[in-house]
């Protein structure tokens, strides 16, 4: 068990970290034409505003939710007063809040993408495969919620983060050690969520790396009619 770990737990994420760059930065040289969201709502927009913007916004927070506590370090929180039982208790709450919003979108994404003719015949193997990906490990991590109400101590989260850690300080030896003895729901999440990464150059995921951040702050355009014309 100790060997499975350490491949999947401590050598895994490093050979995905690897491939997601490269792959990515590949892509992008290679590939630029690909490197778009490929969005389907031309051909079929029941739904597909509404469905796209909880799934979106869902994600997003699910996101910056698991960054948030699997990157900054406990001793950060506590010093703000929060345990590690606290801590917990708020990422159940808020991730089970955006876990359904984001739960609701992509179901109506994943039916239009299976059931819908049209759709469906302009989606790629890869397409839907990440879609269902996504919806997969969406459903554990919902399902881990459930799991956590049987320990409200802090352990898993403490676990976890302390995990993130040591393979942050390439410390991979180390790193399993806290995530050896967990429920195996966390790491069927934890592995799923790192084969993401793995996936993520070729797919259409690149386009995140393109969010218009830059329209935030550009200067109004002022679009003015010719004078004379119909």
């Amino acid at each position: 068990m100790k060997f499975i770990d350490m491949l999947l737990f401590g050598i895994y994420p490093y050979v995905a970290t690897a491939i997601f760059f490269l792959g990515c930065i590949m892509r992008y040289e290679r590939e630029q034409y690909t490197w778009r969201a490929q969005s389907s709502q031309i051909l079929d927009k029941k739904y597909f505003r509404f469905a796209s913007v909880f799934f979106h916004i869902g994600i997003i927070m699910i996101f910056a939710g698991h960054f948030a506590g699997l990157v900054i370090p406990y001793e950060v929180w506590e010093l703000f007063g929060i345990s590690l039982a606290t801590k917990q208790l708020i990422a159940m709450g808020v991730g089970g809040i955006f876990g359904i919003i984001c739960f609701i979108g992509l179901t109506l994404l994943v039916y239009r993408r299976l059931f819908n003719p049209r759709v469906r015949a302009s989606s790629s193997l890869m397409d839907t495969l990440i879609l269902l990906l996504i919806y997969w490990q969406l459903v554990l991590g919902i399902l881990t919620i459930f799991v956590s109400t049987g320990h409200m101590d802090g352990y898993v989260m403490k676990g976890l983060m302390s995990w993130s850690r040591y393979l942050l300080t390439f410390r991979p030896a180390e790193a399993i050690e806290f995530i050896d003895g967990l429920h195996w729901i966390y790491k069927a999440h934890v592995f799923w969520g790192i084969t993401l990464f793995v996936l993520f150059p070729f797919s259409r995921l690149v386009h995140i790396w393109s969010v218009p951040v830059g329209y935030l702050g550009r200067n109004y355009q002022v679009v003015r009619r010719r004078f004379g014309a119909k």
